[in-house]
């Protein structure tokens, strides 16, 4: 492989790699934020109200806390399959680099 080929090769890599990193940070926020409505749910009395839209409706405290823990179970698979991702991006990245590090001493 050039040594121009190399360096296209990484920097797509890196480019796929920065993205998955802003998707893993926007996840991890929307978890932090389910994770935090859950417990405010657990906490409050029985009134709950949810945001639709423009309108606040009021809702079962029961359904609104299984609601919140599926939407928590997606997010933490989200996050799982993006740190894989993240992984074997960097793995590749570094195979990369390595190559290219070795040739360079050639």
């Amino acid at each position: 492989m050039t040594d121009e080929k190399h360096l296209q090769e990484m920097q797509i890599l890196e480019q796929n790699l920065q993205n998955l990193l802003f998707q893993k940070q926007a996840f991890q926020m929307e978890l932090t934020e389910t994770q935090s409505a859950i417990m405010e749910i657990e906490n409050s009395g029985d009134d709950v109200f949810k945001i639709i839209g423009q309108m606040m409706i009021k809702t079962e405290k029961s359904k609104m806390q299984e609601e919140l823990k599926n939407k928590e179970k997606i997010l933490e698979l989200r996050l799982k399959t993006i740190e894989r991702q993240e992984s074997s991006f960097t793995g590749q990245l570094e195979k990369i680099r390595d190559n290219f590090i070795q040739e360079m001493k050639r």
